[in-house]
């Protein structure tokens, strides 16, 4: 027996605010510098203790952290994005399409955005392993990857014939987004502040867009068996 929609939407409104509470807790501490010492200290952590310009573990362990950090680089989240939109479009599922769209599309500008009102600068640590373009605060890899495969998986998982499926297929996805968060840091360009607010702010933005088309999806529905 499903849970009522009232419910439902108590529980999400909660947990969207629940996210952008705690942003707002994480960039008021980074800005007084209070996590200095936990960000340094994670940063740290992956790397080699007799020279910081190695990372910690096998040579390969940082070519994988490139592979998987590409997963929420921005020109595979468009390949990717782009390709499933098509694929509902052809399906006959516009709105699935749209709220895809939407919530990439959003999702990037608010974190651009957020970029450039709070301008931290990059981890100064040790030469970066990859290249970077714009300031650190929130990490975008990990909020544009949060929006991403946290819809793809919502999507796929509202289809699925069983609940075990509907718990796998989120599984996956949470844990794509922990892996290209975590390479952020591993690889020198983040601070782990900024993953965790990047964290917060696109699943914060990815439940929002689904709570608002499930919402109109209702209400459309509601309107036709009048």
């Amino acid at each position: 027996m499903g849970q009522p929609p009232e419910i439902w939407l108590l529980g999400s409104l909660l947990l969207i605010a629940g996210l952008l509470l705690i942003f707002v807790f994480i960039a008021q501490d980074v800005f007084e510098g209070e996590t200095a010492s936990f960000d340094k200290g994670v940063i740290l952590a992956f790397r080699s203790a007799g020279n910081i310009s190695q990372s910690v573990g096998p040579p390969w362990m940082e070519e994988a952290a490139r592979d998987i950090t590409a997963l929420g680089s921005i020109i595979v989240v468009v390949i990717l994005s782009g390709a499933v939109a098509g694929y509902l479009l052809i399906r006959g599922r516009r709105a699935s399409a749209l709220l895809l769209l939407i919530s990439v599309a959003g999702g990037t500008a608010l974190n651009d955005l957020l970029k450039y009102v709070f301008d931290r600068p990059r981890p100064d640590l040790m030469l970066h392993v990859v290249q970077v373009f714009t300031s650190s605060f929130p990490s975008g890899h990990a909020a544009v990857s949060a929006v991403v495969y946290l819809t793809l998986g919502a999507l796929l998982a509202r289809d699925a014939p069983s609940i075990a499926v509907k718990i796998y297929v989120m599984a996956v996805a949470i844990l794509i987004v922990f892996l290209v968060g975590v390479s952020r840091i591993f690889l020198g360009v983040h601070y782990p502040t900024d993953v965790l607010a990047g964290w917060c702010i696109g699943s914060a933005w990815a439940l929002t867009c689904w709570l608002v088309a499930d919402r109109l999806q209702h209400r459309h529905a509601a309107k036709a068996q009048r």
